[in-house]
């Protein structure tokens, strides 16, 4: 079986899945069969793996840091929340069903057996699992029924680093308070400390590393600086959702959509210069960009009545009447068609009238679709005709069937019309082919010639991941780490 080693944060967004994934790319290159594992995540931004299961984006980042393909086993639990008490449930890669918190909070002791043969399997498979914990290991009205930190440290007997943010301020109170709120048993998991997102110079902090291993009796494993390299966040924390950026000379709106999903399908359009994407949640924000982008949504009725409300839907349709283009992914490409219905209850029911922009019409049905995808786009008019015959790879994941009564914007469905345009594949611009072409006309269309290379969003991770790995390498300890695997607990 194979050694752990854990990390667990004072709080959410303390930079676990980051410091996962370094510490999954550095074991690799040391030699190590090495694997990420996150029983429970929650999260709507998620992956479909080869085999057609869906599991938490960051997992997949993780497995592609450790040179793996992405298992369900590496994340048994999903939850992707639909409203603001209830997420649709996903194990060992399949929808399980819609619960509110108060009912999985009560059932969720009982998929303990499904997080320890998904470990159990992993572990046979390789030489160390690399695993992360979620959000703090004291929120002390949960941890009764822990599945995930310290419940889980106990369960796969593995050895705990403690993650700390400094960027946000108090990391003294986040270590040691934490520390303090443990079980005594479960402190000694607890191996060593790491203070992460350091800005300045770290030989200043010299007082503060020997203030918490005198106070903690830890040793502090490094001080992490906060580290510019462009990776995918996972949830909305995500400081991209907060991007307001109007420097650059393309300009692409993101509608920010209360449950937006998936909002890393923008991402690959940071690695070209002079293109800058923000994130649009009121009608006064989206002035005149050059490209408006409707993400994914878990719930995309909702969704839309917000956008009617808050004014956006009017905003959007007169950019579009005004000739800027719109593009739709999965509950995005559901919201410029014409009707949106929910008759099971699959994501919150009723149904309601989309924006329009396109000539198809949703209905939700009990079966989620999820699969990965390579495709084609056909012979497109309008704006997105630059897009005509590109290559494009991705994955679909929905439970609404969409009906287009116009021609297939790609071999794999999807509509456009006009300078509208939508489909189902998340990824959609990730090949160097189609964010190339679409830089590339976006320039045009102002009578500029763009004159940079395309981009391949995979390439480009890989590179990111390497720079992630050198500077986690130079940061941490790896004598210490690799010695706390090794004795283990």
């Amino acid at each position: 079986m194979a050694k752990s080693i854990m990390l667990q944060g004072t709080m959410s967004n303390v930079g676990k899945s980051f410091l996962t994934a370094a510490l999954c790319r550095i074991l690799r290159q040391d030699g190590y069969s090495v694997a990420p594992f996150k029983s429970q995540n929650m999260a709507l931004n998620s992956f479909i793996t080869p085999d057609g299961l869906e599991i938490g984006r960051a997992q997949a980042l993780q497995a592609e840091a450790a040179g793996l393909e992405p298992s369900a086993l590496m994340n048994p639990i999903l939850l992707k929340p639909t409203t603001d008490v209830g997420s649709q449930v996903i194990v060992n890669g399949r929808v399980l069903g819609n619960m509110k918190a108060a009912e999985y909070f009560r059932r969720k002791k009982e998929l303990i057996p499904d997080i320890m043969r998904a470990y159990e399997t992993l572990s046979a498979q390789h030489d160390v699992i690399v695993i992360e914990g979620a959000g703090s290991p004291v929120e002390l009205n949960l941890k009764k029924d822990d599945i995930v930190n310290m419940g889980l440290a106990e369960l796969v007997r593995s050895p705990v680093l403690l993650v700390g943010d400094i960027d946000r301020g108090g990391v003294f109170a986040q270590l040691i308070g934490t520390l303090t709120l443990l079980e005594s048993s479960q402190r000694e998991l607890v191996k060593g400390l790491v203070v992460n997102k350091f800005r300045g110079d770290i030989s200043l902090f010299s007082d503060g590393v020997q203030i918490l291993e005198e106070l903690s009796c830890k040793k502090v494993a490094g001080v992490v600086h906060y580290i510019n390299c462009d990776l995918e966040d996972e949830d909305s924390l995500s400081e991209k959702l907060a991007a307001r950026d109007l420097n650059g000379i393309i300009d692409i709106a993101v509608i920010r959509l209360p449950k937006i999903s998936n909002f890393t399908d923008m991402d690959v359009f940071g690695q070209y210069e002079g293109v800058s994407v923000r994130y649009v949640s009121r009608a006064g924000e989206l002035g005149d960009p050059d490209l408006i982008i409707i993400p994914g949504t878990k719930s995309t009725i909702s969704d839309m009545q917000w956008l009617s409300e808050s004014g956006l839907a009017r905003a959007i349709k007169g950019s579009f009447d005004r000739r800027i283009p719109v593009f739709g992914i999965c509950g995005g490409y559901q919201i410029m068609g014409r009707t949106v219905t929910d008759p099971l209850g699959s994501e919150c029911g009723g149904s309601v009238a989309g924006l329009g922009l396109l000539d198809c019409e949703t209905v939700f049905t009990s079966e989620k679709k999820q699969t990965q995808v390579r495709g084609r786009f056909g012979e497109v008019t309008g704006f997105f005709s630059c897009l005509s015959g590109a290559e494009f790879y991705g994955y679909e994941v929905h439970m609404g069937v969409t009906e287009n009564t116009g021609t297939e914007l790609t071999d794999c469905g999807g509509a456009f019309s006009g300078n509208g345009a939508g489909c189902y594949v998340h990824g959609i611009f990730d090949s160097a082919d189609v964010s190339g072409r679409l830089v590339k006309e976006l320039y045009r269309r102002k009578g500029l010639t763009y004159s940079g290379s395309s981009s391949d969003r995979r390439e480009y991770r890989s590179a990111q991941l390497d720079i992630l790995a050198e500077n986690v390498r130079k940061a941490l300890d790896m004598e210490l780490i690799r010695r706390i695997i090794e004795e283990g607990v």
